[in-house]
């Protein structure tokens, strides 16, 4: 397909066929990966295929239940990885450090540069991808079952294969709403009002369109797709807790030598 297409025609895929991918097909995927930019080319990252199905059973609880983990023939999770250097550092009597949060910040973003890099071949070959926030929001549980080592934190993941739903592409806010040139201009209230004009009416729709996310909205008292977003799905509280989850993990997992 056209790189545009291939962009344009993104969907997060949960329904998955009962269909093995071929070892060729994946390792096309992940090469593409391996190619994206990353931070000095060192390469902090690492790359965890699952296709283990008791595996995949236990990670079906980490990730909050969600159908496409044990589903998909596939779960690929993206880590930032210094472990792997620091013992290239020590076996070549350099300095071993890159324990500290703003490494972890560069392996993050390596490995979430090759996960989309990943993603866009994928779909470009006619697979279906479906990103978890759950990745990381229970990096510790998720660590475990990986069997990683310190200075190695899941970052993103997601499920692969071939999609059994072909749902339509959801809504995006306008660009003149996402970009500024130059520098940053603050949003007055009715640029703000006009912006998520669509993003109100769309996403509130889709909402009342699913009869158990319907009552559950209706049992909350939600007046609209802001206090869906505040009070139902992503709470205060439930961020609190997941950042307690990753500090607490990160400092575990030798990330956190700041001083």
């Amino acid at each position: 397909m056209e790189l545009s297409d291939v962009i344009h025609g993104h969907r997060s895929i949960r329904e998955y066929e009962d269909r093995e991918i071929s070892q060729d097909l994946l390792d096309q995927i992940l090469e593409a990966g391996i190619r994206a930019s990353s931070s000095g080319n060192m390469q902090t990252y690492s790359i965890i295929v699952t296709k283990d199905k008791e595996l995949k059973e236990k990670l079906y609880t980490a990730h909050m239940e969600q159908s496409m983990v044990v589903d998909a023939p596939i779960l690929v999770t993206f880590c930032a990885d210094f472990n792997r250097m620091r013992k290239w550092l020590a076996l070549n009597d350099a300095p071993v450090h890159f324990d500290n949060y703003m490494s972890f910040m560069i392996g993050a973003i390596d490995a979430t540069l090759v996960a989309q890099n990943c993603a866009l071949a994928a779909e470009n070959a006619g697979l279906g991808i479906c990103y978890m926030g759950s990745t990381l929001a229970n990096c510790d549980q998720i660590g475990e079952l990986l069997n990683l080592p310190p200075n190695v934190v899941p970052v993103v993941g997601y499920s692969l294969g071939y999609p059994a739903e072909n749902p339509a592409p959801r809504d995006r806010l306008p660009m003149h709403g996402l970009v500024h040139y130059d520098q940053y201009e603050d949003y007055s209230d009715e640029d703000i009002l006009e912006i998520y004009k669509d993003r109100n009416e769309k996403g509130w729709n889709r909402y009342m369109a699913v009869p158990k996310l319907k009552e559950m909205t209706e049992q909350l008292g939600l007046k609209n797709l802001a206090q869906i977003y505040t009070k139902a799905k992503y709470t205060k509280e439930s961020h609190l807790e997941f950042s307690q989850t990753v500090l607490k993990y990160l400092e575990r997992q030798n990330f956190m030598n700041n001083e």
